[in-house]
């Protein structure tokens, strides 16, 4: 471009002199030759005839041919040059568009080093003298930043007055860091372009000038606009996307499970999915031994005091026993981690793996479901509106205990609905406090006494008189109709006409096992017992089991069942435990289960406890040893479960002392209660009497007839101090 209009420029005053001559010429042509028409023309021997006129035809013609050359180069020219800038044009606006984002500003082009406003690009074409290149050179300085040497070079250098280059660093300084990098670096370009320019007349110092201020510049090592440095962002949890071992629920079974898991192969990697918020912990406490806690700050800290006076924690562990979830997988030698807070939703069992409820999907080998059990409650209540519903607890778990404490403190009447295990012991506890706050407790049930559904009817009316002791209003025979809110109470209508008035309510009707996994993984749930079906082993599929309150197995002593017992959960989660790493063992070893009505009343039952079967009880005279409270200080162990101590019965001796067979009698101090089926035992409880239960394991493990229970209630000693 710039070559030809040097060449155009040397050209124009040769071109513009011959349009001149050839006007005057062509003139004096014509009239030469009219003269000629008239005049006679002199011949020389030397020379052609005419007097000069075919020197002037010859000038003509050549001159008229360089002018239509001349012409026909510059319109070429022109021509040509507008097509490439076009073309120049639209590849830099289609480059800049695809390497610069949406967002960044436009940025002046790369002469603007040199010139760096558009204001003062128009006296350089002045001085340039060419008016066309100067409207073509315009709209450069609304194109996007993008290195482009012929457009530099269309802006000569030369042609820079000292003031735009004196003016230029501020400007530098003023654009954003990331403009002046992409200027900085197509300098060397500019100055070796300008260096090839043979129309260069520019100062030397006006160029090394930047270029030497260039290096300075900290724009020159920044990041680009469109690729801003990134911030420091905390990395996720990243959860095991695979557990060799799956536990869903962070119950007694599933910790016993894990703990018997690890004793068999001690590298074994193992995860609790819990919907719970605490790790796993032992629940008999949150109804007995927490109520009777002299330290205030009990529902925080969870510890407690058991009757021994000894002090320990509801947690089985605490947290430094347990692996982070996110470190399981590179756990050199394994190790036991709980992911708290999420639920198992859907189970996959042909693809072996798990969904929970934040979409995150984890796989196993082996997986145990411990789900344990809902507490149930009453339709009358359901049905009886929010009011009532925020006045009623159903309890289960910690913060069923913290919520009820709570309450108990707050309100002036609390009513207990339930004669069974859990109820009966809360209305002991409740009633206890009662004493001290005036806190008025009532117990109703359906039944004639306290957990008239497991004692004999004997049993339970005795009983029933020790919880009115502690402060309890009892209301036996009681079958709700419906609850209202009225006047800022509960009234609780009978079915025989009977109303009670309380401030809250406690439902402690029994337990519904969670069974919310059968339908997704296709499980059998049994319609006898509830919960899910499994054999002797405890398997509901091939590397599938599940233990608990939520497994309804084959006992191979005594037939189908389903246990809601603490001592269960530790039996069937070890048995599980160590079926899930090949012992391939049958349900043999029978839970047991207690219960304590205070610190003075307490008893130990296995097997088949029910009231409607035939009973027989062999009672002895109590004495200050045979209590709850002196039991645990003689074992040491507040927690009364067999299946922690493992115990075991050798061939019972029966003591020599006679045992008399005591029936409604009026004391019941201490004694055995035999449950029988077709003339077999297949229950035991243990009244106030402990640390025996390995010789009651065995008689039902037997399963032998006996003529006489007399002689099989001597094994136990009752009648020895």
């Amino acid at each position: 471009m710039l070559k030809c209009r040097a060449v155009w420029r040397k050209l124009a005053p040769l071109a513009r002199s011959a349009s001149t001559q050839c006007r005057h010429n062509v003139k004096t042509a014509l009239n030469n030759g009219r003269r000629q028409a008239f005049v006679p023309a002199t011949h020389m021997s030397t020379g052609p005839a005419g007097g000069g006129g075919s020197e002037n035809t010859l000038y003509v013609v050549l001159v008229g041919a360089a002018c239509l050359g001349g012409g026909a180069y510059a319109y070429m020219t022109v021509r040509g040059d507008s097509k490439r800038y076009e073309e120049r044009i639209s590849e830099l606006a289609s480059r800049s568009a695809k390497e610069a984002p949406e967002s960044q500003p436009p940025v002046a082009p790369e002469p603007e080093e040199a010139a760096p406003t558009s204001e003062e690009s128009a006296p350089v074409a002045e001085l340039s003298g060419e008016t066309e290149s100067a409207s073509a050179e315009e709209p450069v300085t609304e194109v996007p930043a993008e290195p482009a040497a012929p457009v530099v070079e269309e802006e000569p250098v030369a042609e820079v007055p000292p003031e735009a280059v004196e003016e230029a660093p501020p400007v530098v300084e003023e654009a954003p860091p990331e403009p002046q990098a992409e200027v900085l670096e197509a300098l060397p370009a500019v100055v070796e372009s300008a260096a090839e320019e043979p129309v260069t007349e520019a100062p030397p110092a006006a160029e090394p000038e930047t270029v030497q201020e260039a290096p300075t510049e900290p724009a020159v090592t920044s990041l680009p606009e469109s690729a801003p440095a990134p911030e420091p962002v905390s990395a996720p949890l990243t959860l095991p996307s695979h557990a060799p071992y799956l536990l869903i629920g962070g119950g007694t079974a599933s910790f016993a499970a894990a703990r018997s898991i690890r004793a068999r192969d001690p590298g074994a990697k193992v995860l609790i999915v819990t919907d719970e918020p605490n790790l796993p912990y032992m629940r008999p406490p949150l109804s007995k031994e927490l109520w009777f806690s002299d330290d205030p700050s009990v529902t925080e800290t969870l510890r407690f005091k058991q009757w021994n006076g000894k002090e320990r924690s509801i947690y089985f562990q605490p947290s430094s026993f347990y692996v982070k979830p996110e470190e399981l997988t590179s756990a050199e030698n394994g190790g036991v981690a709980v992911l708290t807070g999420k639920k198992v939703i859907q189970m996959d069992v042909r693809g072996n793996k798990v969904k929970l409820d934040d979409d995150t999907e984890i796989s196993y080998d082996k997986c145990l479901i411990g789900t344990g059990g809902v507490p149930r409650n009453l339709q009358v209540i359901e049905k009886a509106g929010d009011e009532v519903m925020n006045r009623t607890t159903l309890f289960r778990k910690i913060e069923d205990f913290k919520s009820l404490d709570n309450v108990s403190r707050n309100v002036k009447s609390i009513t207990i609905i339930g004669g069974g295990f859990l109820g009966s012991e809360l209305a002991c506890a409740l009633g206890r406090r009662s004493s001290e706050t005036g806190l008025e407790v009532i117990q109703m049930f359906p039944e004639k006494g306290n957990m008239g559904k497991v004692l004999p009817e004997y049993l339970s009316n005795w009983t029933t008189e020790k919880v009115k002791k502690e402060g309890v209003r009892i209301v036996p025979e009681a079958l709700v109709k419906s609850v209202a809110f009225k006047e800022d109470k509960l009234e609780i209508l009978l079915k025989d006409g009977r109303q009670v008035k309380t401030d809250h309510i406690v439902a402690a009707v029994g337990l519904e096992p969670n069974v919310d996994l059968a339908k997704s993984a296709g499980l059998e749930v049994d319609s006898d017992f509830g919960g899910y079906r499994v054999n002797a082993e405890l398997q509901a599929r091939s590397n599938i089991w599940v233990a608990g309150d939520a497994a309804c197995f084959y006992d191979i002593r005594l037939g189908r069942r389903r246990v809601e017992h603490h001592d269960h959960a530790v039996v069937s989660g070890r048995l599980a435990g160590e079926n899930m790493t090949g012992a391939n063992k049958p349900y043999w070893h029978q839970s047991m289960f207690w219960s304590d009505l205070g610190p003075d009343v307490g008893y130990e039952a296995i097997g088949i406890v029910d009231s409607s079967l035939p009973t027989v009880g062999v009672f002895a005279k109590a004495t200050s040893k045979d209590t709850p409270k002196a039991a645990t200080e003689q074992s040491g162990t507040g927690i009364r479960s067999e299946s922690e101590t493992e115990a075991t019965a050798v061939t019972p001796v029966a003591s020599s002392t006679p045992a008399p067979v005591m029936e409604h009698k009026d004391e019941y101090g201490k004694g055995v209660i035999f449950y029988l089926r077709d003339k077999v035992v297949v229950g035991i409880i243990l009244w106030n009497v402990f640390n025996r239960m390995p010789i009651a394991r065995k008689i039902i493990k037997d399963g032998e007839e006996h003529a006489d229970l007399n002689e099989v209630a001597k094994l136990f000693n009752i009648h020895e101090d």
